[in-house]
């Protein structure tokens, strides 16, 4: 039977009108790719926007229309679309060559700066992504500690490889998902994010765990918030039971501030994954901690101490235009105000958005944390004031639980009005947002709010 919620919704019937090139672009997507994309992320009924350009805090489609842009390259873009000195960076290592097969300056330039600016950085190893540091993190703790398993958080992600698959998006008892091996998920804990006791509990009565790892701020930058004394507690407990803490800031690394969430809070864990930012928008990734632990990456040491190297290729790790590309990005961050206008100018979001739910009276919430926001669409239907929302004290699955359908007509609504933001309804600013931009959100969010009410997706205001 067809999806009728497609075929008779207006909110639908406007995002087509307006996006015909993408939609022939998805119909050909759909015989050359799976779903017609490339990243889960990017998955959406009835099929997503193809762009053309993007410029600082805007987009614009192969349709030739233009988006406030909160999806930010996943994360990626602090800065921004095309930075001018990003983009001069990046051309000028073009020009000198994109693969040497060799070692090259910027990689030891980039590489210094990722130990001034991060806490816990003594020594950095860089990759292609985010999904191979949290998979070499691992690797490394088990290598050091000589222990099997290791500790997550429900629903904190960590890229896609095998030990990081269940738990996120389900699989919640652990069991393995599709083409993963069960003697790869069974050495995977699963925890309740937040829950001090569990996690006490398990160090004090474990002696295989070789690590912890988590999200800092919480599920998804914060959709379903952790305390900072949850971290607090973590450094202390895993310390106290000789076990590695690892912080997952490939979104947090130098956002939160230059330093990333480590700087910001004060806790330094023994390793850290980093991507997203880190490579100014362009692939890039790195395992950084601890020089003890990362010596099981290098060829002298291994000899030195008589232990088993871990082998580490990888075709594109630190490849010139990542590194410039980072380079140019991590000195702009470093040097100026841009994690904290990006975390300004959220904040001013944040609560334009609210005030746009209290004066239509919808019963969600906007709330989040440093440059990020995420819509609480109050599956529970408690009595909120989106004013005065504090997630506090409400579950993490509660939090993460907008209903699916509801939230897709929001977003091709806010399309449909000139906003793009992720699945669930949040997204990133970066330093190039601005007023400008908080205002056009506004009038797309109370727009869409209407076209969801008149559709009776939402109860009368």
């Amino acid at each position: 039977m067809p999806d009728t919620s497609l075929t008779n919704s207006k909110i639908v019937a406007a995002y087509r009108e307006r996006t015909p090139g993408s939609e022939r672009l998805a119909a050909e997507a759909q015989a050359l790719l799976p779903s017609g994309i490339t990243h889960d992320a990017r998955y959406l009924k009835p099929y997503g926007i193809y762009v053309e350009r993007a410029k600082g805090p805007r987009k614009w489609d192969v349709d030739g229309n233009e988006y406030v842009d909160f999806f930010g390259g996943h994360g990626a873009l602090i800065l921004g679309h095309n930075h001018p000195g990003v983009v001069a960076a990046t051309h000028a290592a073009l020009e000198q060559g994109t693969h040497f097969g060799a070692n090259h300056a910027r990689e030891v330039k980039w590489a210094g700066l990722v130990r001034r600016m991060v806490p816990s950085a003594e020594c950095v190893r860089f990759t292609s992504s985010g999904t191979e540091a949290t998979l070499m993190g691992v690797r490394l703790a088990r290598a050091f500690t000589g222990k099997p398993k290791f500790v997550r958080f429900l629903t904190h992600f960590h890229g896609w490889h095998d030990h990081m698959t269940s738990g996120h998006a389900n699989h919640f008892d652990g069991t393995p998902t599709a083409g993963v091996l069960a003697g790869i998920a069974e050495h995977v804990i699963l925890l309740p994010p937040g829950d001090e006791a569990a996690a006490k509990e398990t160090f004090a009565s474990r002696n295989d765990i070789a690590c912890v790892i988590l999200e800092p701020t919480g599920s998804s930058f914060g959709a379903a918030p952790l305390a900072p004394s949850f971290l607090a507690m973590l450094r202390e407990e895993t310390r106290k039971h000789g076990i590695l803490l690892i912080f997952d800031e490939v979104i947090t690394g130098f956002r939160v501030s230059p330093g990333g969430a480590q700087a910001q809070f004060g806790i330094t864990p023994d390793l850290t994954a980093l991507a997203k930012i880190l490579a100014g928008g362009l692939p890039g990734g790195a395992i950084a901690g601890r020089r003890d632990i990362l010596e099981d990456l290098d060829f002298d040491a291994a000899e030195r101490k008589q232990r088993e190297k871990i082998a580490h290729p990888g075709t594109y790790n630190a490849n010139p235009l990542s590194a410039a590309a980072g380079i140019a990005a991590l000195e702009i961050v470093g040097s100026t105000d841009a994690c904290a206008r990006a975390n300004a100018t959220a904040a001013e979001l944040r609560a334009a958005l609210n005030a746009v739910l209290a004066e239509e009276r919808a019963p969600w919430a906007v709330h989040g944390t440093f440059s990020g926001f995420h819509l609480f669409m109050n599956s529970k239907h408690r009595p909120i004031d989106p004013r005065r929302f504090d997630p506090a004290g409400i579950d993490y699955k509660e939090m993460l639980s907008n209903p699916p359908a509801v939230a897709r007509k929001l977003r091709l609504a806010l399309l449909a009005n000139g906003v793009d933001v992720n699945n669930r309804i949040g997204g990133f600013t970066s330093a190039s947002h601005g007023k400008a931009e908080i205002e056009d959100t506004a009038r797309a969010f109370r727009e869409g709010i209407r076209m969801l009410r008149a559709e009776g997706e939402m109860p009368a205001a």
